[in-house]
């Protein structure tokens, strides 16, 4: 004889999946396993309410209360952060106030996390202030507590959430634990655990290893990438925000139409793009992630002003590679790699420096991505980019790379990679502050002078006292000016030729140059005399517009009997220029994105 099938009630169909829910995720997982739950005919939860918060770790719960499941998850989570916010605090006069502080408190904290559902009969007005236990407990001790604070109890009407004070006995009742926790560990400590761990969740949901908030993921099988990816955000923090925030694609057709050997990144669409013909291992796969990542933190494509796309591409691989390999990040791919420790601790720009010095040999290397620079300046995929300052989101998450691996303790790191984000991080310093403290060195503020030559105004008090004159050392002026070389050909812009010459005049007459040597200059120089700092801006004639021959400007007044001879010279020019040899203090002025086709051995400064 077959045997009767029991059917599950409904109610209990309804709280077991509710509790579900609060089990499986981070943060009140670990409240209700260590909770005891009573749900049986001897539970003291009230006819008209949900659940009793007992002070023992008890939480009483009505057998017979029909309700949806996320209904439950939402009640039980807030029964469980009455114990992680530590709310049984018996010293609260008015008990019946501080428990409706307490449940506007859990109340508002569940919809934050958008947990659950809440209940239709406990809503929280739009407008309510986002005060804390202590403010509302103020609040409803100075005036009644409002219906819609009523509402929001646990237990229903005319009873408290919370079990009173005198109540406070041990309890006897049967209870249900929900697993097992260590008894070492405090309410609080349960609950900070739970929320770092929801945090970490999250960054995983980002990068794709996990597809929600509770979600185990440790029987699902991964990928090699996958793998590689949640190591750097579990394990190596510097870089741990970055990488979660590209996308990594693995397309062997891809990768094959745009000769990407191993892989290659696009900083502005934020992928990652990796070859799965190249077979890479996790360990290699660790290093090109960060091979790539590094290149966008540092941001090496908006440092390269000017400079050969691809001989800058393997300057910069030369000088990751090698930190990484210090670092021991992962393991270099058997491909192959740039790698060379004579380069070691220099900059970039160094190393670009010495390899534009053999182009022949260079040329024949091969980045990451092949014969092409594995920074893609092109857009491969289709999609419309974010609309994101790139370098504010960079240097940002590179900050906070930076932050919690050195309070982490994770390990050192090179001394240059050091330096170059810290470098990253300072706020850029405007061309006209350098400019201005270019001038501050070459010329410093004029000394007084006193002397009895020419006597001051006698004080009619002591008329028959003479005394001295105080001012500018004449001194001091002789010799004081400096020579502009104007590039005036025609690939300048008229408004950088403008903005340039303002600044100058500007400057000049702050720090009380008297007169300016100007010598325009293309094809040939044009000298133009001392000009008077007001003069400067706006009484430049430019008279040529033809190729750009700059040496011969230079040598003019390096050679001019009235030029003094250690004067500075200031050089504005687009660097479309010949090879230039500058034997006293000099500077250059360029347009952003320039690059001087030789290495200057004087200040460079970029206007904006």
């Amino acid at each position: 004889m077959a045997k009767p099938h029991h059917k599950t009630n409904p109610a209990t169909q309804a709280y077991e999946a509710g509790m579900a829910m609060v089990l499986a995720h981070p943060i009140f997982g670990p409240l209700a396993r260590r909770a005891s739950w009573v749900r049986t005919a001897a539970s003291q939860c009230p006819a008209a309410g949900w659940i009793v918060v007992l002070k023992s770790g008890t939480i009483h719960v009505h057998p017979k209360r029909h309700a949806t499941a996320p209904e439950w998850a939402f009640v039980l989570a807030r029964g469980v952060l009455s114990y992680a916010m530590e709310l049984f605090q018996s010293d609260r006069g008015n008990w019946a106030s501080w428990c409706a502080a307490c449940d506007v408190v859990t109340t508002r904290f569940l919809a934050s996390v958008k947990f659950g559902a809440c209940p239709q009969d406990m809503q929280m007005p739009a407008d309510a202030p986002a005060w804390d236990e202590d403010r509302w407990y103020r609040q409803f001790c100075e005036a009644d507590v409002p219906t819609w604070a009523e509402g929001l109890g646990l237990a229903g009407p005319k009873a408290t959430s919370l079990e009173t004070p005198d109540a406070w006995l041990q309890q006897t009742v049967p209870a249900v634990r929900h697993g097992v926790l260590s008894s070492q560990q405090s309410w609080s400590e349960v609950f900070a655990a739970g929320i770092a761990n929801s945090v970490s969740q999250a960054v995983e949901i980002a990068a794709g290893t996990r597809t929600a908030l509770g979600t185990d993921t440790r029987s699902m099988p991964r990928s090699v990438t996958e793998r590689a990816r949640s190591w750097f955000i579990s394990s190596f923090p510097l870089l741990g925000s970055m990488v979660a925030a590209f996308e990594i694609q693995e397309d062997a057709e891809l990768c094959r139409c745009e000769e990407i050997m191993v892989g290659a990144v696009d900083e502005t669409l934020r992928i990652i793009y990796l070859n799965p013909a190249a077979g890479l291992t996790e360990q290699e796969t660790r290093f090109v992630l960060a091979h790539e990542i590094l290149h966008v933190a540092l941001r090496h494509m908006g440092r390269r002003q000017g400079r050969d796309p691809y001989l800058w591409n393997v300057a910069c691989d030369y000088v990751i590679n090698d930190w990484l390999i210090q670092m021991q990040v992962g393991s270099a791919p058997a491909l192959g790699l740039l790698h060379d420790l004579n380069l070691r601790g220099l900059s970039a720009e160094e190393v670009y420096d010495r390899i534009v010095l053999d182009l022949r040999r260079m040329r024949k290397l091969l980045t990451l991505a092949g014969r092409q620079g594995d920074m893609l300046d092109r857009k491969i995929s289709t999609e419309r980019a974010p609309f994101t300052d790139l370098d504010a989101f960079y240097k940002e998450q590179l900050g906070k790379g930076l932050m919690l691996h050195e309070t982490q303790g994770r390990g050192l790191l090179p001394k240059g990679l050091l330096e170059e984000i810290r470098a990253l991080l300072q706020p850029p310093v405007p061309w006209e502050v350098e400019l201005a403290r270019w001038f501050d060195h070459h010329f410093p503020p004029i000394e007084t002078r006193r002397t009895y030559a020419r006597l001051s105004r006698r004080q009619s008090a002591t008329p028959d006292i003479p005394r001295p004159y105080a001012g500018p050392d004449t001194r001091w002026l002789e010799g004081r000016t400096f020579g502009v070389v104007l590039d005036t050909s025609g690939s300048m812009d008229k408004h950088t030729l403008a903005k340039a010459l303002g600044s100058i005049a500007s400057y000049a007459e702050a720090k009380e140059v008297p007169a300016v040597r100007v010598v325009c200059c293309d094809a040939a120089p044009y000298d133009l005399g001392y000009l008077l700092a007001q003069d400067i801006a706006h009484r430049v004639e430019i008279k040529g517009r033809g190729g750009t021959m700059l040496q011969p400007a230079i040598t003019l007044l390096e050679t001019s009997t009235n030029f003094p001879k250690d004067g500075p010279l200031l050089i504005i020019t687009d660097a479309d220029c010949d090879h230039l040899s500058v034997r006293r203090p000099h500077a250059y002025l360029l347009a952003p994105g320039r690059r001087l086709p030789f290495t200057p051995h004087g200040d460079v400064f970029y206007m904006s």
